[in-house]
C-alpha cells in the first residue's frame, strides 16, 4: 500500500497515552515534530505522568480535588488531606470486571477517570491543545491489552467516551509500534524490513512491517502485528513479589487455635500490581490485615504492610523500585532502598536473580515475537533492522533475547519515549492514513 502526498493538513496531534507515561506531540505541514510541553517547577516538561491524586477537602461544602501527571505526585507529596493516589490505571481500560470504583464517598467510572486525567492534561498543556476542533488526532493503542480476558472493543468505547469528555475531537487509533514504525521509518535511506518492538509499562507490543522509499515519501505494507499485556510493570511484580512482600508478612505464619497457618497470599498479590495497589485501601482489607496481625508470628511486618495501604505510599514504593530496576541495566548489583513512615527495606538484587524472577515474563514475550513472524511467514533473517523503544527496552535480559534472535548489530534505539507519540502525529498529516490506523 503506497503512501498518498502529504495533504495540506496544517498539523496534526498524536496522543501516546501510557500506563507509566503519556506523551503528545504535535506534527505540522513541513513534518517537524514538536512534543508538547507542561510548565511545572520551573521546567518544561515533555513526559506527563499517567497518575491521579484525588485529595478530600474536609471544607463546606466538602469536595474532592483532583490533580494529574507531576501536579498528582507534589500534591500526594505535600497534601495533609486524606488522598488517594493512582496509578497505571491503563491496565483497567479493557477489563469488563472493573467497572467503578469509590473514592471518598463518590463512584468514580473508568471513563470519569480517563477523561478526568485528560482534561487535566489539556488543562496544563495551555495553548497547544486548546485549539484541536479541525486537526486529525492519532491516538495509540497496544495490540494486546492487559488483562487475563481483555476486551479491546470495551476498551476503545471507553477511550472514545473519555477523550470525548476531554473535549478532543474524534480520535483515530493505531497501534502503538506502528506509531514508532513511522516514526522510524524517516531515518531510511533504502528499503527495509522493520520489526518495530515497543516495551510499555503495561504491554509489549510488536509489529513487522516492510518499507519502500518513493518519490512522494515512505510505503509501508504491515506484515504482522503481536502483542501481550505484560511489560515493565510486570517486571516490578517480580521485584516487589520476591524482595518487598516479604519483608511484609508475605510467607509468614499465623496462629489459628492450635494451628500454625501460612498468610494468605491474595492481598500480597493486588500489593505486587500498580494498578490494583490503591484498590487495596479499603476498611475491609484493612480490618482484616489488623486482624491478622494480631495472630501472627511476625506482627510487625503485617503492621507496616498496613501503613503502606494506610498512608498512600505506593508512589515511594515505586519508585525505589523504578530505581533499583533502572540500576541493574548498568550493574550486576542493586540496592532496594525504601524508609517512609517508619518502613524500611533496603535489600541488594542480582541482576542474574531479577532475570531469573522474570523468566516467565520473557518467555510470554518470545512467544508473542513468534506469533509475528508466524502470521507473516517470514524468518527472523528476513528482518533488516529491528526498532526497539519503550522504557523497559533497557532491560538487559530483554536485550539478551533479541540479540540472540537477531544479532546485536541489527538493534537500534533511540527516541524511547516520544518516538511513539512523534510517529502518530505524523500519520495525521497522511491525506490518507488509513494504512496505519486500526479500522
Amino acid at each position: 500500500m503506497a503512501s498518498p502526498q502529504r495533504a495540506a493538513i496544517p498539523r496534526a496531534v498524536g496522543v501516546d497515552f501510557g500506563t507509566t507515561n503519556t506523551v503528545v506531540a504535535i506534527a505540522d505541514s513541513s513534518g517537524a515534530v514538536t512534543p508538547v510541553r507542561f510548565s511545572h517547577a520551573d521546567l518544561a516538561l515533555e513526559i506527563f505522568r499517567s497518575a491521579l491524586c484525588y485529595e478530600d477537602i474536609p471544607a463546606a461544602p466538602r469536595r474532592i480535588d483532583i490533580s494529574a501527571g507531576p501536579w498528582a505526585i507534589e500534591q500526594f507529596l505535600a497534601t495533609p488531606h486524606e488522598h488517594r493516589f493512582i496509578q497505571s490505571f491503563k491496565s483497567f481500560a479493557a477489563s469488563p470486571l472493573f467497572t467503578s470504583t469509590q473514592i471518598f464517598g463518590k463512584r468514580f467510572s473508568y471513563e470519569d477517570i480517563l477523561s478526568g486525567f485528560l482534561t487535566l492534561l489539556r488543562r496544563h498543556a495551555g495553548d497547544a491543545l486548546q485549539d484541536m476542533a479541525t486537526l486529525p488526532v492519532i491516538a495509540g493503542r497496544p495490540v494486546e491489552f492487559v488483562g487475563a480476558a481483555p476486551d479491546p472493543a470495551l476498551a476503545i468505547q471507553r477511550m472514545d467516551a473519555s477523550y470525548a469528555r476531554a473535549g478532543f475531537p474524534a480520535i483515530r487509533y493505531a497501534y502503538e509500534p506502528v506509531g514508532a514504525a513511522f516514526f522510524f521509518a524517516r531515518r531510511l535511506r533504502q528499503d527495509a524490513t522493520i520489526l518495530v518492538a515497543d516495551f510499555g509499562g503495561g504491554t509489549s507490543d510488536f509489529s513487522l512491517m516492510r518499507f519502500r522509499r518513493t518519490a512522494q515519501g515512505v510505503s509501508a505494507e504491515p506484515l504482522g502485528h503481536s502483542g501481550v499485556g505484560v511489560a515493565g510493570d510486570a517486571f516490578d511484580f517480580r521485584i516487589i513479589d520476591n524482595v518487598v512482600a516479604p519483608r511484609l508478612g508475605k510467607g509468614g505464619s499465623y496462629r489459628a487455635g492450635a494451628k500454625l497457618l501460612p498468610i494468605p497470599g491474595h492481598q500480597y498479590g493486588q500489593f505486587a500490581q500498580w494498578h490494583q495497589l490503591a484498590m487495596l485501601k479499603s476498611p475491609k482489607v484493612l480490618a482484616d490485615l489488623r486482624k491478622l496481625a494480631k495472630d501472627a508470628e511476625d506482627p510487625e511486618a503485617i503492621e507496616d504492610f498496613i501503613t503502606v495501604i494506610e498512608m498512600d505510599l505506593g508512589f515511594g514504593l515505586y519508585r525505589a523500585v523504578s530505581e533499583a530496576k533502572t540500576a541493574l541495566s548498568s550493574a550486576e548489583a542493586a540496592e532496594l532502598t525504601f524508609d517512609m513512615e517508619g518502613v524500611t527495606i533496603r535489600e541488594t538484587i542480582r541482576r542474574a536473580d531479577f532475570a531469573r524472577w522474570i523468566a516467565p515474563e520473557l518467555a510470554q514475550i518470545a512467544a508473542a515475537l513468534d506469533r509475528v513472524f508466524a502470521v507473516s511467514g517470514l524468518a527472523p533473517t528476513a528482518v533488516d533492522q529491528v526498532f526497539m523503544t519503550g522504557g523497559s527496552s533497557f532491560v538487559p535480559a530483554l536485550r539478551a533475547l533479541f540479540e540472540s534472535r537477531f544479532g546485536a548489530d541489527r538493534l537500534a534505539t533511540g527516541d524511547q519515549l516520544q518516538s511513539i507519540a512523534s510517529g502518530l502525529a505524523l500519520i495525521g498529516l497522511e491525506a490518507d492514513p488509513a494504512q496505519w490506523l486500526v479500522a
